[in-house]
């Protein structure tokens, strides 16, 4: 644990194809989870010695690793003993997958948070309120937060963590009384959460650019005219430098940051869709963020993000099948300069981007959405009759870039469905299943818009394709 402190206390250490060596030999000598799944796909990690090699790996996810073996078997050795801490995230279904962690994890997740508050915010020189906005509880964003934040302060940051958690109101309430004593406070939390938080603070007649206000956000993509919308309600005088994106995941924390480099990119495609979906492959712009291949190191299989890392429960080319890629910083960098952009300075990172995960599910303040979720909901009595199964389950913007749940549903021929009905029983389940959605999403946001189509309508329910359960916003 000491040596933890020392390397996280020390410069940071470029990444090196040993490194990366070095953690699988170590995680397939020290866990025996890995050890029998190494066994099982008849690899001898002996003869794993080059990244060549390491790219022949089998890749690991949820349904062929984490839920195959016992528990304790992921970890080191066998046992909890070297982890202190558990988060639990929502899957499938609402079945709960449990992510061990130890203090080291935190600090290395602590590095990312340090490439945000204080390569962007300064937050080593001024004194800086941290209020985190994210669930507090067993899910992975609040007090994973809270700890990884505390740990800047550890090394010297004039940073003070309040932890209200998504409670609006007490937000709300320690607020005016704590800002005016710090040079500036940064809100951490869900993007359409804090969107939420700052419109209703303005309606209360928060002052919020006496604040200097920052953000940190995670956990959805949000396009560049939300970050200047809220922006310029919370008051942020510079959104390229203040409003940073994290892309983070129960599974191993913080995978990557926005910085101001990425953020400049990000909004340079912004006004140039053609481009964009030239470099990106896809109408949708994703978020776009730097990572640190010594700490979190990506590869692309199929269009889906997997990556290693180290952590309670090690892990090796997991496929988390996020939608994205990978940009090398100079080719990235480059690209720039042949279109006449040159972006601010930043850390020479290579850029991971992010869509998300369309084809499965649908985030929303935070939460994943799951087909399975909605499908019990509309096998409810008096409505399963009415309806064939097919929906559609989309996350999008009003008018006033708040977030909306819409499901699309299928009404069967000759049926009427009844709307409001579908809405309440969805609502109801998602709430019972998912222990993400009910308690990320605010109470007042958690009943779906429903919107009947009917049988084959041709813009949602196809006939003779294969039916997709969500679309991406």
């Amino acid at each position: 644990m000491r040596q933890a402190f020392d390397t996280f206390f020390a410069p940071p250490e470029p990444p090196s194809e040993s490194h990366l060596l070095d953690l699988f030999h170590k995680t397939a000598e020290t866990v025996p989870a890995y050890r029998k799944f190494l066994r099982e796909h008849g690899i001898a990690p002996g003869e794993i010695t080059t990244m060549a090699d390491f790219r022949t790996l089998p890749l690991a996810d949820k349904a062929s690793y984490h839920r195959k073996y016992p528990l304790p078997e992921l970890c080191r050795d066998g046992t909890f003993a070297g982890c202190d801490m558990i988060a639990v995230s929502s899957g499938s279904s609402g079945q709960p997958t449990i992510w061990p962690r130890a203090l080291e994890d935190e600090l290395h997740v602590a590095r990312r948070f340090e490439t945000v508050l204080v390569d962007a915010f300064e937050a080593d020189r001024r004194s800086t309120l941290a209020v985190v906005c994210f669930p507090l509880g067993t899910w992975v964003g609040g007090l994973f937060t809270t700890a990884c934040v505390r740990h800047l302060a550890a090394k010297g940051c004039p940073i003070t963590v309040v932890a209200p958690g998504n409670n609006k109101a007490e937000i709300l309430r320690v607020l005016p009384e704590l800002a005016p004593h710090f040079e500036q406070v940064v809100l951490l939390g869900y993007p359409p959460f804090v969107k939420d938080v700052v419109d209703t603070g303005l309606a209360e007649g928060l002052d919020w650019p006496a604040y200097a206000i920052k953000l940190v956000l995670a956990g959805e993509v949000f396009s560049e005219q939300w970050r200047d919308l809220v922006g310029q309600r919370a008051g942020v005088t510079d959104p390229v430098r203040h409003i940073a994106s994290l892309y983070g995941t129960a599974d191993a924390g913080v995978l990557g940051t926005e910085t101001p480099l990425s953020v400049a990119i990000r909004r340079f495609f912004a006004d140039r869709p053609e481009l964009a979906r030239e470099v990106f492959g896809d109408a949708r712009l994703p978020t776009l963020v730097q990572y640190d291949p010594a700490s979190r190191f990506f590869e692309v299989h199929e269009g889906t993000l997997l990556f290693s890392a180290d952590g309670g429960i090690p892990l090796i080319r997991y496929h988390i099948a996020d939608d994205g890629g990978l940009l090398p910083h100079a080719e990235l960098l480059a690209l720039c300069a042949r279109h006449g952009f040159t972006p601010p300075p930043g850390p020479e990172l290579p850029f991971v981007y992010v869509f998300g995960r369309s084809l499965f599910t649908v985030s929303f303040f935070g939460a994943n959405v799951y087909p399975e979720n909605v499908t019990v909901g509309l096998e409810q009595p008096g409505i399963s009759d009415t309806v064939t199964g097919k929906f559609v389950i989309e996350a999008v913007e009003d008018e006033d870039r708040d977030r909306r749940l819409r499901i699309t549903v299928e009404t069967a021929p000759g049926a009427t469905a009844d709307a409001a009905a579908i809405a309440t029983a969805v609502r109801e389940q998602l709430v019972r299943l998912n222990s993400e959605f009910a308690h990320y999403v605010p109470e007042e946001r958690q009943q779906p818009d429903v919107v009947l189509r009917p049988a084959g309508d041709p813009e949602y329910f196809p006939v003779g394709v294969k039916h997709r359960y969500t679309r991406p916003s």
